[in-house]
């Protein structure tokens, strides 16, 4: 699996807009110096994000983003999804969608359990998680080992 960039900077926004006052708005050009997004970029991010219901936008002198859910209510499967779809895919295809033959039909339940831990991981930690600096203990659990942090 690759998170891309776009993702990325979309779980970073989140998290710089889970900081802002209770009922405040960070403008855009805030967000994109505190976490080193370009802003042209980040703006597409934070409109991805408004209409997928996890931003609201204010207007005026006054204006900026805020998070439109509660920290807890949001989490970073949601994100990525808005930005970027599916979180697991085979050449851009779900897949339940795939079907293989011969020597290669033992790859789709590789991939369906692949999602299925990727989903469990990404849809069990929320904004609130990671703004409180401790992630759910199954997840905590995954980093605990030193051949989690090797590059093999």
């Amino acid at each position: 699996m690759r998170i891309s960039a776009k993702a990325d900077y979309a779980v970073r926004a989140a998290l710089q807009l889970a900081t802002a006052e209770p009922g405040g708005t960070l403008k855009a050009e805030f967000i994109a110096d505190s976490q080193e997004i370009p802003h042209k970029f980040l703006e597409g991010i934070l409109n991805d994000m408004r209409r997928g219901g996890l931003v609201a936008s204010q207007r005026g002198v006054n204006g900026g983003y805020r998070l439109a859910k509660p920290t807890k209510d949001i989490s970073i499967a949601d994100i990525i999804r808005v930005v970027d779809g599916p979180l697991v895919s085979v050449r851009g295809v779900r897949p339940p969608e795939l079907s293989y033959s011969g020597p290669a039909e033992s790859l789709l339940p590789l991939w369906i359990a692949l999602r299925v831990n990727v989903r469990r991981i990404l849809e069990g930690v929320s904004l609130a998680d990671l703004v409180s600096g401790r992630l759910p203990g199954e997840v905590s659990l995954l980093t605990d080992s030193p051949s989690a942090w090797a590059n093999p």
